[in-house]
């Protein structure tokens, strides 16, 4: 059964069915963006971000950029870039959310990381935004690893926390607990303030955006009445 479920065509298959899925969830949320204005101003002087949140909530994502784009056109003529690991869960993840207009760079800090440090850079200098989970692809938990402090340091693009959370989910038994939102409840995206960070000052600026995403984690489980 583990051969039949790695196989390519079965992959594709479930892709397709997770991202169709998803595409149902975020049809009928209903969504809120809470703390957006200081990113979209970034955004609307045309400058790029790097958008970091924590693996457990990727499958809410597919609903931001829709949401933000709503409140700034600037958003609508741009490509998200989501890096993910060149293991066969990243690329099944790819698959699943390319239907949003997510394109994937593969690679990770145990393999691939070069070459993707440099596409990272050089898409935010022509002004796409970059999606990072610097607890991806698998853990600590909530342990921000260094990448996303040193890609903000060499280029020169602040940091945006985001949390995302829904009323209505099943938490997976995973090794993040990845929180699976369930059709017809309410969606809350928490952005948080741009993040600048140092040529040089990757290393300090590293828990202030860890502390970041906690925080707009938190605020979107309080916007949904999630306690724990």
């Amino acid at each position: 059964m583990r051969r039949l479920i790695r196989h390519p065509t079965v992959q594709s298959g479930l892709a397709w069915l997770l991202g169709a899925y998803i595409a149902l969830v975020v049809r009928t949320t209903r969504w809120r963006l809470e703390g957006a204005g200081p990113a979209l101003a970034v955004i609307g002087a045309g400058q790029p971000l790097i958008l970091a949140f924590w693996h457990e909530r990727l499958p809410l994502l597919p609903a931001l950029f829709p949401l933000a784009a709503a409140a700034e056109p600037r958003v609508a003529a741009l490509t998200p870039r989501v890096l993910v690991s060149q293991h066969r869960d990243g690329r099944f993840i790819g698959a699943a959310v390319a239907r949003f207009g997510v394109r994937m760079v593969y690679g990770s800090s145990r393999r691939g990381g070069g070459p993707a440090l440099v596409e990272l850079l050089r898409l935010l200098r022509a002004g796409d935004p970059v999606l990072i989970t610097p607890d991806g692809p698998r853990g600590p938990r909530r342990v921000a690893a260094a990448g996303v402090a040193q890609l903000a340091a060499l280029s020169g693009v602040a940091v945006v926390a985001v949390g995302a959370a829904s009323t209505r989910h099943r938490l997976l038994p995973s090794w993040d607990q990845m929180m699976l939102p369930l059709p017809f409840g309410r969606g809350v995206l928490a952005v948080g303030a741009p993040i600048a960070v140092a040529r040089g000052g990757a290393e300090a600026a590293l828990p202030a955006i860890a502390a970041a995403i906690d925080a707009a984690t938190k605020a979107a489980d309080a916007a949904c009445g999630l306690t724990k």
